[in-house]
């Protein structure tokens, strides 16, 4: 084996390592803030908050602008690039503050929310906060500083978690959520420049920005489409008076649970993924055995956590943050299926990106964004649960689409990828099912919901030792490894 191949495992083995335990506890402490938050607050609190998602989503696209990405991809970059995209980001976040602010107004006359015209240029204020951090993380994220990166998610996490439950604890309710949001970002951008060496100087030239914007901009249009694909159910729901804020506020509550539990994964593969797949977009075959192992891998985790989340949405919904929210349970029992193939199709996109094929990342996302949301809109009349299945569906059937995109670069045929993905989907839904018919008769939800974990995962881990699952080995093997040279850094 090549050196710089075991180099190149080494950062992968760990930026997954650290991307997964960083995630996983990023995700609990989200839920153990969420749970104290959702106790204190209803579904009529949390309405108004998702009702702005789409528009923090939208400007937070425009704010970074893919040039995260872009300067990840260069092969050498310089003081001048970093400095080009700090300035740039400072100044659009003011611009996009500002036009949001006297836009507030016509948000809330479409959502027939008067609260929303404060609560929308308060909330926004996280956007200028956070034009000061991209720079700094583009920095980290380049240099596959995933440990820096995530304790700065875990601080910004607790600060802004424990301000958010002591507001909402005296009254503040959607206030201090989006207090919450506020202070993630800000905790966020002081890390990010704390362990990042770089510094911007006044000596400012733009140049840069063109041959970085030349890669970025079709990042940019692709995750504004991309954020509006994630968003875009809270903004029909809430539009026109359609549906009540309750109904918006359990969507939202939703989608958060299933978010913190497919972003345990899906942090991981974005935080190492693109970088290391830019690595070796020189040798296709080289590349096609990274992504392969990734996949392999990512199934390996996402799909026994997710589907084990759609096992226990009910009982873990009413056990945490009680009956009131029982309607976002059944919601996230579906919404966890397409949550399992979140991260499949991120390492699809990234293998396009580290390609240099943005075009193709942006076509395919503006085409499902745009057929997705006409299908929302369209099925708006017949109820939510008709069109969070649909909205599941179709989003699981354009990963064919995906696919095909990527088999055009590094020739990932069909078989291949049903080889890595397919036994361990079958083996977490056949996990899943057994567990459910082995506890169907219990009725006590706080004995069902442990136990229901524990058989879950006991079956799971007995099953991989079973069929003597690589990905088990190896995961064990590396950690062994690292308890026995500690001062490895």
């Amino acid at each position: 084996m090549r050196k710089d191949d075991g180099n190149l495992k080494s950062a992968t083995a760990k930026g997954f390592l650290w991307g997964g335990m960083s995630n996983a506890v990023c995700q609990m402490l989200n839920l153990f803030f969420g749970i104290f938050l959702a106790n204190i607050l209803g579904p009529d609190d949390y309405g108004p908050i998702g009702m702005l998602a789409i528009f923090s989503a939208i400007a937070g696209s425009l704010q970074e602008s893919g040039f995260v990405a872009a300067l990840a991809n260069r092969k050498q970059v310089n003081h001048d690039d970093y400095n080009a995209v700090f300035w740039f980001n400072v100044i659009s976040s003011l611009l996009l503050y500002a036009g949001l602010y006297f836009a507030a107004p016509l948000i809330a006359n479409y959502f027939h929310e008067p609260i929303l015209v404060p609560l929308s240029r308060y909330s926004f204020i996280g956007f200028v906060v956070a034009g000061f951090g991209i720079a700094p993380s583009a920095y980290l994220f380049r240099e596959l500083k995933v440990k820096q990166k995530s304790i700065a998610l875990m601080l910004s996490i607790i600060v802004s978690g424990s301000v958010g439950v002591i507001m909402a604890m005296n009254g503040y309710s959607y206030w201090g959520i989006a207090t919450q949001g506020i202070l993630y970002v800000l905790v966020r951008s002081i890390c990010y420049w704390w362990w990042s060496p770089w510094r911007p100087t006044w000596r400012i030239n733009f140049a840069p920005l063109r041959y970085l914007f030349a890669f970025s901009y079709r990042l940019l249009v692709t995750n504004l489409f991309l954020r509006i694909n994630c968003n875009v159910f809270s903004f029909i729901l809430g539009g026109n008076g359609y549906y009540t804020r309750a109904d918006v506020g359990n969507y939202t509550k939703a989608n958060e649970w299933n978010t913190m539990g497919s972003e345990i994964v899906n942090g991981m593969v974005n935080g190492v993924a693109q970088p290391v797949l830019a690595r070796v977009a020189d040798d296709g075959e080289r590349q096609l055995h990274v992504l392969r192992k990734m996949l392999r891998f990512t199934a390996f985790i996402s799909f026994p956590m997710l589907l084990g989340l759609s096992l226990v949405s009910r009982e873990l919904i009413i056990v945490a943050i009680t009956e009131k929210w029982s309607e976002s349970a059944d919601m996230l029992r579906i919404l966890c299926l397409w949550g399992a193939f979140i991260p499949i199709q991120s390492l699809f996109t990234n293998l396009l990106i580290s390609r240099g094929r943005s075009q193709i990342y942006m076509w395919s996302t503006i085409a499902q964004g745009t057929i997705l949301t006409l299908m929302l809109f369209a099925l708006r009349p017949y109820g939510i649960s008709d069109m969070i299945v649909s909205y599941v569906i179709l989003n699981m059937l354009w990963l064919v689409v995906w696919h095909h995109f990527v088999k055009r670069e590094i020739a990932l045929t069909l078989p291949m990828l049903l080889r890595d993905i397919v036994p361990y989907f079958v083996l977490s839904a056949a996990v899943m099912a057994i567990t459910y018919m082995l506890t169907r008769s219990i009725d006590d939800i706080y004995i069902l919901l442990p136990l229901r974990i524990a058989v879950a995962a006991a079956l799971y881990v007995a099953a991989l030792y079973l069929f003597r699952s690589a990905e088990m080995r190896e995961a064990v093997d590396y950690i062994k490894t690292r308890k026995t040279k500690p001062s490895e850094q």
